[in-house]
């Protein structure tokens, strides 16, 4: 099984863009993993918010491998606990997907027909986390659903 991260919109942080990389090879060594950023669409007053995550949407299937499975990142998705994301990931490799793909969306969220074409929708807080710190925090917990699976000594649940 192959993973992509697909991100709307540029880094603009120079500690995100070290943590994503730090973090993509951490998780390289469990599964090939790729992160790919998709240009946000030009924002302008003319354009309404289903006019925007359209355009996301446009860029964001351009960039989708072949038999994706489409997981969005979004804040009304199921929230799980870190050990349950990592027996979801496992019944994700065993189904035989051959890729998995997650997506951050842009500040407007995911379009209706988004939504309705994913897998899944996850949520990683009730808390309302920047575009940046998101793509942190999401590569961190996978890489911690690999280790739970492994029995490695990284993840401390309680």
């Amino acid at each position: 099984m192959k993973i992509t991260l697909i991100l709307t919109g540029k880094n603009k942080e120079k500690y995100v863009e070290q943590a994503l990389e730090d973090y993509r090879k951490r998780i390289c060594r469990y599964v090939p993993f790729n992160i790919v950023e998709v240009p946000s669409p030009k924002v302008s007053k003319k354009l309404s918010v289903g006019e925007v995550q359209e355009a996301e949407a446009r860029s964001i299937r351009k960039a989708l491998p072949e038999n994706a499975r489409l997981v969005l990142l979004d804040e009304r998705g199921r929230q799980q606990k870190s050990e349950e994301f990592a027996r979801w990931m496992q019944k994700q490799m065993a189904s035989g997907v051959q890729n998995l793909v997650f997506v951050i969306g842009g500040a407007y969220g995911f379009s209706p027909g988004m939504k309705q074409n994913a897998y899944a929708l996850l949520s990683l807080s009730k808390m309302t986390l920047s575009h940046q710190v998101i793509r942190i925090v999401f590569a961190e917990q996978l890489y911690r659903a690999f280790t739970i699976l492994k029995g490695e000594p990284y993840h401390h649940g309680g």
